[in-house]
């Protein structure tokens, strides 16, 4: 973790282990070891039914010995960054000066890589405490390419994961995201907008788009995170390095024709600048 009287700069310290520099100056709220046992069950439970809600989640854990109204639920949830996903009438109602993103997925069919990435946060249990694991994926190949893990939710580590991505691959036609906070946010869309891409989000807690990276998460949590126990954020850093690099370059899709995201997106790539004969 940080070491303050450490000759290295915080800054520095911050991107060796990958972690957003405001995490850094962020003084955790204490979670009971009782609530940190229950959002990993909330979690487990969620990856399994993610059109759970507090109600479901509370009469599920019930019968586990689990003692927790729905209103903590729901409190534990919205820290986790996770809520039901199931098809929701349009009943919300738009802010004053909220920006509108028009629907840009409906009927497109998804043909090359870069055509369209995707971005979420999921939460990452350790052993004590926890932590937010931010990616970007390629909707084509299924390829992760970007990631970042912070112990906050703000935004600086998706942008620098962003960023990074752009930098590494150039820029996707389209962006999709949930409405979360960090999403919206102007510094998110005006990092968007300055590489002219255009900008999805679909309906908060909606199923519609989040299915390639709920699809990511529940790989990332049943074949790693739930068979480890992370004593630290350096930890949690290198196993998740290792995964992921695992299904980017070793991993068969089904949705892929047992190929891999590394071997969909590259050849794709490949196939569409090869001169024509």
């Amino acid at each position: 973790m940080i070491d303050r009287n450490h000759k290295l700069p915080v800054s520095h310290q911050c991107t060796v282990l990958g972690l957003a520099r405001s995490s850094a100056y962020y003084t955790p709220r204490e979670v009971s070891p009782a609530d940190l046992t229950l959002m990993r069950r909330i979690d487990e439970l969620h990856i399994e039914h993610p059109f759970a809600g507090t109600r479901m989640l509370r009469d599920l854990l019930r019968p586990e010995g689990f003692e927790a109204g729905r209103k903590h639920i729901g409190t534990l949830m919205a820290r986790m960054e996770i809520e039901a996903l199931y098809r929701k009438p349009n009943t919300s109602r738009r802010q004053r000066g909220d920006e509108i993103h028009p629907y840009l997925l409906r009927g497109l069919a998804i043909e090359r890589p870069n055509q369209a990435w995707a971005a979420d946060i999921t939460y990452i249990p350790m052993r004590r405490g926890f932590l937010y694991l931010f990616a970007v994926i390629d909707w084509f190949s299924r390829r992760v390419l970007a990631w970042r893990l912070s112990n906050t939710l703000t935004t600086d580590f998706c942008l620098d994961a962003v960023r990074e991505a752009i930098h590494r691959y150039g820029r996707p036609a389209i962006f999709n995201t949930d409405q979360g906070c960090q999403f919206t946010s102007g510094e998110f869309t005006g990092l968007l907008k300055m590489h002219h891409i255009r900008i999805n989000m679909d309906g908060k807690g909606s199923w519609r788009d989040n299915v390639f990276v709920e699809r990511l998460w529940k790989s990332v949590k049943y074949e790693e995170v739930y068979l480890k126990a992370y004593d630290g954020v350096a930890d949690a850093k290198a196993n998740l390095a290792t995964y992921l690099r695992f299904y980017n370059e070793r991993r068969p899709h089904r949705s892929l024709d047992g190929k891999t995201p590394n071997v969909a997106y590259f050849a794709a790539i490949a196939s569409a600048t090869r001169p024509a004969a």
